[in-house]
């Protein structure tokens, strides 16, 4: 299986950021791994790099409760930014909410992937990753 060389976890939560990264490393299948505590860092990152495709990542796991700029916020002003960046990221929304409706709402999103209930398993993320 390809390593795949970034990806970033968008999440305000320090716990959940530590024990994933874990799991992450765990796979040896992720090169670099870029934490955003919010959406608003996150969006300027990609705003910032949106030429320079080494630096973006090819997977990004994204919170949706979060200060400054929530998940929805951060996919509205992605989905702007999309057709100008030069790279094909694969977006998840990673999530405890288990709420029908943000479930709905995210899979009617056509730059999210998936929506995944955390926590994130090594065999979650492993499958995640060969579906690139």
């Amino acid at each position: 299986m390809n390593q795949i060389k970034t990806l970033t976890l968008i999440d305000d939560d320090d716990i959940f950021v530590f024990l994933t990264k874990k799991v992450i490393e765990q796979t040896n299948l992720v090169n670099l791994i870029k934490v955003f505590g919010n959406g608003l860092d996150a969006i300027n990152f990609l705003k910032k790099n949106k030429y320079n495709t080494d630096s973006l990542p090819e997977i990004i796991l994204l919170d949706l409760s979060m200060p400054i700029m929530n998940g929805w916020q951060f996919l509205e002003e992605y989905a702007k930014l999309n057709p100008s960046i030069g790279k094909k990221i694969t977006i998840y929304i990673c999530s405890s909410s288990i709420s029908h409706d943000d479930i709905t709402r995210a899979k009617s999103i056509n730059e999210v992937s998936d929506y995944i209930i955390k926590p994130i398993t090594k065999n979650r993320l492993i499958e995640v990753i060969k579906k690139l």
